[in-house]
């Protein structure tokens, strides 16, 4: 296929994804842009079906009162992040999520969970001093997304469905993004669309592991298109393990959900296969830790046990009383139930699994990337988690960022009067890169990420090792030599789902890789980067993230260090005499 082949599409403001962020950015994009400006989203599945916002269970962090305050939630996202987040970003996210919260209510039409006073109804979350957690039962992302989705079908928006980015098209002197080249996975065309400016919201999906939450079409394509792209990316050794993982088997894609965090905030046990509670013996939070040092304390015990029948851990629930816990977690109770486990009244097995990914391109506090005309919001941007991530905060993340996102490119978009023309240089090189299998005699592809998901796990996962992540550079190497030699029938390209599983799984590899050498940069323990080689954190008022950048072919980590330009380690906001925590309070 020939350049002069692909077919051509113009727009003001195209977005990519159509999770929290992309959805919001639309609703915020309709407001600020001016009448006859024409914004598109684009996604790789269908519209309010597909993505992460929509799997979430757990819940909003927002500070609404009741002695809680956005300066106790900084301190908390600051805390938990291990001083490693970009301070104006984790702010802008705590003061804007009160803002939004209100939004999704009033004007997107949300229904939350309510007191009997009709005030929101906030629940505990680990590694938080409050109870801040807004949500919907334990369906929180369906309602939503659902939401949401209804708002933007209505909005008169371009809608771009089953169509997948593949590369970001750049101006020939490589300062500003002319456009992204695109799949129509319905007919299998390719598409490039100009457009002034571009939102980067694909989501992350580590699903380069063993056990995982997002879906199997989640595989990190945005940072892995960023990262060809020449872009900067921060904190890419940060893989958020969520400690409960189902653990159904090998049989059922149930394996690696999410048993959210509100079961250990309600006061739920970990139990090993001993029928001991042992979350005592790694921190003094017990259960209620934050989800990197929980994630730690299940793999340990896990190592200590050498039944290959009896892989991890179990939570426990039925001392708070069955009926209590079927009412409180109606969601979670009934998928237990559809894998054959009774979460109400017996145990459930559970695994650390690969949920969030605090990485991701380097912004600022309005979006922006380095490259004119393109955003990047949600799991795609780094920078306002630090290394570990506050359940709560992922959804709130994704609309406060989505909304501004929409707000800044609204405004931006009146300042490009012209479409910049692409390199075709690098046109021409992201479509041969997406149209190479076609050319390769075909072969199984899923023997091949289960590979890269045993090596990604065993060697860079929950702890890790120098000697362990150099073997995984190794395997991930492995992996993407033998891909290349594989190819895929290229006879009927509408829906062939086989070639999208190619190109899921080269971006994997490539983003492996960064984590990998991020991992092997970082020679020391902050929150979701645990080296035993190295297990001390270091000292905080010396804190540095990591940056990977594509340099000459070769993926480079650097070391910058973090700006401190609202408070300083040892330091706080909050006033002299505040609580440290209001959940003991309560």
């Amino acid at each position: 296929m020939r350049v002069s082949e692909i077919e051509r599409h113009d727009t003001d403001i195209l977005i990519l994804g159509t999770g929290g962020a992309g959805l919001f950015a639309a609703l915020h994009a309709k407001q600020t842009a001016p009448e006859a400006t024409k914004i598109t989203i684009a996604v790789k599945g269908l519209i309010g079906k597909c993505g992460c916002t929509r799997m979430v269970q757990g819940g909003y962090n927002v500070a609404l009162g009741g002695g809680d305050t956005v300066e106790r939630h900084f301190m908390d996202t600051i805390n938990g992040g291990k001083w490693l987040p970009n301070q104006d970003m984790a702010w802008r996210l705590c003061e804007q999520a009160v803002v939004r919260i209100r939004e999704l209510e009033n004007e997107v039409g949300c229904f939350f969970d309510r007191n009997a006073d009709g005030s929101l109804h906030q629940k505990a979350f680990a590694g938080q001093t409050a109870d801040r957690t807004v949500h919907k039962g334990d369906l929180t992302g369906i309602e939503i997304i659902n939401r949401l989705m209804e708002k933007v079908l209505a909005s008169g928006v371009e809608k771009l469905q089953e169509h997948r980015a593949v590369g970001l098209i750049p101006t020939k002197d490589g300062a500003a993004l002319a456009g992204v080249l695109m799949i129509d996975m319905r007919t299998g065309a390719f598409r490039f669309v100009r457009a002034k400016t571009v939102l980067m919201a694909t989501g992350g999906g580590p699903t380069m592991y063993k056990y995982h939450t997002p879906s199997g079409d989640k595989t990190m394509d945005g940072l892995a298109m960023a990262l060809r792209a020449g872009l900067k990316l921060r904190d890419m050794e940060m893989v958020q393990f969520h400690p409960t993982g189902l653990l159904a088997g090998d049989h059922t894609r149930m394996t690696g959900t999410v048993l959210e965090e509100g079961l250990r905030g309600a006061g739920g046990q970990l139990v090993n296969h001993a029928g001991q509670r042992f979350m005592f013996d790694y921190d003094a939070n017990g259960e209620r830790a934050t989800r990197d040092i929980v994630s730690r304390g299940i793999y340990a015990e896990m190592r200590k046990n050498n039944n290959p029948d009896q892989e991890g851990v179990f939570i426990s629930m039925s001392h708070l009383g069955p009926e209590n816990v079927r009412q409180k977690f109606k969601g979670m109770v009934k998928r237990c139930a559809d894998s054959g486990f009774d979460l109400a009244a017996g145990k459930v097995e559970v695994v650390p699994t690969a949920h969030y990914f605090m990485g991701g391109v380097v912004v600022d506090v309005d979006t922006r990337t380095a490259m004119e005309g393109l955003y990047v919001a949600g799991e795609d941007a780094g920078g306002a988690h630090g290394s570990n991530r506050l359940g709560g905060n992922g959804v709130a993340n994704s609309t406060v960022y989505g909304g501004i996102a929409g707000d800044t490119m609204g405004v931006d978009v009146k300042k490009h009067v012209y479409f910049r023309d692409p390199d075709n240089d690098v046109l021409a090189a992201e479509l041969e890169r997406a149209v190479y299998p076609l050319g390769q005699k075909p072969d199984l592809i899923m023997p091949l990420r289960r590979k890269l998901q045993d090596c990604m796990w065993d060697n860079v996962g929950v702890m890790r090792t120098e000697a362990g992540m150099k073997q995984g550079l190794g395997g991930i190497a492995e992996v993407s030599t033998e891909l290349m030699t594989i190819g895929v029938d290229g006879s009927n390209l509408a829906f062939n789902l086989t070639w999208h599983d190619w190109l899921n799984l080269r971006s994997l590899c490539d983003i492996s890789e960064v984590i990998t050498k991020a991992g092997l940069a970082r020679q020391n323990s902050r929150g979701a980067h645990y080296r035993e080689d190295f297990p001390e954190p270091g000292a905080m008022e010396d804190s540095e993230f990591t940056v990977a950048q594509m340099q000459n072919g070769n993926v480079a980590v650097m070391r910058e260090p973090v700006e401190f330009t609202i408070v300083k380690p040892g330091e706080t906001v909050l006033p002299a005499d505040a609580p440290e925590t209001l959940v003991a309070t309560q």
